[in-house]
């Protein structure tokens, strides 16, 4: 795969040009306010390089998932304002609307080395839509602000697995570029797939094992352990035969899970499960808990009624201790309800883990989403991992070996 990069566009002169970058400006919101910039700060360097020269840059990005039609509470308002503090010599503005009226007229009047937002794609149905027709209109429309000598830019690595209007079709219809922060995702995963030190653990977690069962699929084989917590880690305690009570529990992936315990068993890839959790009489920052063994649940002070939101103390500094011995660590999913305090402690002490291989020469990777999120809320900075990944999604269907379509469609832009 050959894509084109941001060094070239800028080499070919971009001083008066419009270029279109699709960023990654999906972040959380407390209320009005950006909870985790992280996306944002990653999304700076690609904006700032093309405005230092000269370019006429517009920014397109979705937040949240609106029903194809403008919802305030999806606006990228909360993400442009905080754009303006982290870089305020962007003087980045907000289009009122994505490629109508109001986005037509203030990019006819941006300046060179001038930055403007187009308002969340996704409040646009066709930008989601399965018609190829409607995508490839939607994409013609946000190339017609770019004028006659236009340029598209990719930066949004947490998009790249989408088929959309902004990530896909757009490609189609400009000299397209990958930006350095696809670049850099792409530089991290090749290393967790095919250039990985050993050894090589995988930490997941996060609520669903269905959510990771293709990942899971392809790195059997490949990582040498796979420690597993957070609420999937009951669906595998289950297809051990332990009861969980009143834990997340997906029944039906039961048979999956006793396949990949024996399958890995085979080709020398070791699930570690915790050995105890922290049960809860309910999902509440301030519920009753306690620690118990993870093949006893059901004998705390809870009953059926347990509810398991953490590995325990115990797990926590085994996981520690497997993640000390690697080389290579890659981490997605927190190993609890990590937003509640009695409960953030295995999330802690995994994150405490890859800082510390990190700080001694291993290569970690958090794998953005919840993960980024987690280690942030906890107090760690981005530079006490190896990468911080902006694509939670799209990271695993890499590591699922799936083919992404923003990348393919960057890759026979210019063919």
């Amino acid at each position: 795969m050959t894509l084109h990069t941001l060094n070239e566009l800028i080499d070919e002169g971009v001083r008066g040009r419009y270029v279109l970058v699709r960023s990654d400006l999906n972040v959380p919101l407390d209320g009005s306010n950006v909870s985790d910039d992280g996306r944002i700060k990653a999304s700076i360097p690609v904006i700032t390089a093309l405005a230092n020269a000269g370019a006429r840059v517009l920014v397109s990005a979705h937040l949240g998932r609106p029903k194809g039609a403008p919802e305030a509470k999806y606006s990228l308002a909360p993400a442009v304002a905080r754009l303006a503090e982290l870089a305020p010599e962007l003087n980045a503005t907000l289009a009122a609307d994505t490629t109508g009226p109001a986005a037509q007229a203030a990019a006819a009047e941006l300046a060179d080395g001038s930055v403007l937002v187009l308002e969340n794609v996704r409040f646009d149905a066709r930008e989601t839509s399965k018609d190829d027709g409607e995508r490839a209109a939607f994409a013609a429309e946000l190339a017609a602000l770019t004028g006659t000598n236009g340029a598209y830019v990719d930066d949004a690595f947490g998009a790249v697995h989408r088929k959309h209007a902004s990530v896909y079709d757009i490609a189609k219809v400009l000299p397209s570029y990958q930006g350095d922060l696809v670049r850099t995702e792409l530089e991290v995963l090749r290393k967790l797939t095919t250039e990985s030190e050993r050894p090589y653990v995988v930490v997941l977690g996060g609520s669903k094992v269905s959510d990771k069962l293709a990942v899971i699929d392809n790195l059997i084989g490949k990582a040498d352990s796979i420690l597993v917590g957070g609420g999937m880690l009951f669906t595998f305690l289950a297809a051990q035969g332990h009861k969980v009570g009143a834990s997340l529990l997906e029944v039906d992936q039961i048979p999956v899970v006793q396949d990949y315990l024996a399958r890995a068993e085979a080709a020398g890839t070791t699930f570690v499960l915790p050995s105890d959790v922290v049960v809860a009489a309910g999902f509440a920052a301030d519920a009753a808990h306690e620690v118990v063994a993870a093949d006893a649940i059901e004998a705390s002070s809870f009953g059926e009624k347990g509810l398991g939101l953490d590995i325990g103390p115990v797990s926590g500094a085994a996981f520690a201790e497997a993640i000390a011995a690697a080389k290579t660590v890659f981490w997605n999913g927190p190993m609890g309800v990590f937003e509640f305090a009695a409960f953030a402690g295995g999330t802690r002490a995994v994150a405490q883990a890859l800082s510390t291989n990190s700080s001694n020469g291993g290569f970690t990777v958090v794998g953005g989403g919840d993960s980024a999120s987690a280690v942030r809320s906890l107090g760690f900075a981005d530079d006490s991992f190896g990468h911080i990944s902006t694509g939670g999604g799209a990271s695993l269907e890499y590591l699922e070996g799936k083919e992404l379509p923003g990348l393919l469609a960057l890759d026979q832009a210019r063919d």
